[in-house]
């Protein structure tokens, strides 16, 4: 028995008249795509889950191209749950955004939390032109109140102008190396984030390094970016932490 594979795909691109149009909206079994109302210029999409999962054996992949002049903020109705499934086999959930020179993605999904017994392996890949502008954040947290999480192994590319400014790859729960909750890693925390931030301007005026806060920390990246990890005790804390760094950096 196999599970799930589904795909949903969005293609932005400007309009002519300073707005942005969605010539690709494609929604695909469980992953349903709705637009919903945007702000100047800008479109804004919703990932609605139209069943639980991903489950163990499931496949599912989103990819966003964002054209040059476009401006596209994409969030999710609610909190993704990774669950165990009758196929014994880790589920996989693939993100790939495509930015072009001059456009603009929000990628702001609401938490993946990892429920007791799940094995999941997120990959995200964020491929951007020299002039391309990215807002990207990723939350993960660790079980549901009270309970054990299960395994969660994530990925996170990006590269502006075909070099690399962010590879990175985390493991925890059980099976996961040792250490993923010790004192160098999550230190007893149970959601981690991070936030990513690509601006053509921080490639003459970079971002500097520093704390902000207890468990969160911005760095700058080799090219025109920020990267801010934080951990933080719950999902509610961790966004706060983030949101006020993404204030701080647009």
């Amino acid at each position: 028995m196999s599970g799930v594979h589904a795909t949903a795909r969005i293609r932005a691109r400007a309009d002519g008249r300073g707005g942005t149009a969605l010539p690709v909206l494609e929604s695909d079994g469980p992953l349903a795509l709705r637009r919903t109302r945007g702000d100047a210029g800008e479109a804004r999409v919703v990932l609605v889950g139209a069943m639980s999962g991903p489950l163990g054996g499931d496949r599912f992949a989103v990819e966003a191209e964002v054209g040059s002049g476009a401006r596209l903020r994409v969030g999710s109705a609610a909190a993704t749950i990774a669950l165990p499934g009758q196929v014994k086999d880790e589920a996989r959930h693939t993100v790939r955004l495509d930015i072009a020179d001059g456009g603009e993605l929000h990628w702001l999904p609401e938490p993946l939390i990892s429920a007791r017994g799940s094995d999941l392996y997120v990959t995200t890949r964020a491929d951007l032109a020299p002039g391309a502008r990215l807002v990207l954040r990723e939350e993960q947290v660790l079980g549901r109140v009270g309970e054990e999480p299960g395994r969660l192994s994530s990925r996170l590319v990006v590269r502006v102008g075909g070099r690399a400014v962010l590879v990175q790859e985390l493991a925890c729960g059980p099976g996961a190396p040792g250490g993923w909750d010790g004192p160098a890693v999550l230190a007893g925390h149970r959601a981690v984030g991070q936030l990513v931030v690509v601006r053509p301007e921080f490639a003459d005026d970079p971002v500097s390094a520093r704390m902000l806060g207890d468990g969160a920390t911005l760095v700058p990246l080799a090219g025109p970016a920020a990267l801010v990890t934080a951990v933080a005790p719950d999902g509610l804390r961790l966004r706060r932490v983030l949101d006020a760094a993404l204030k701080s950096l647009t």
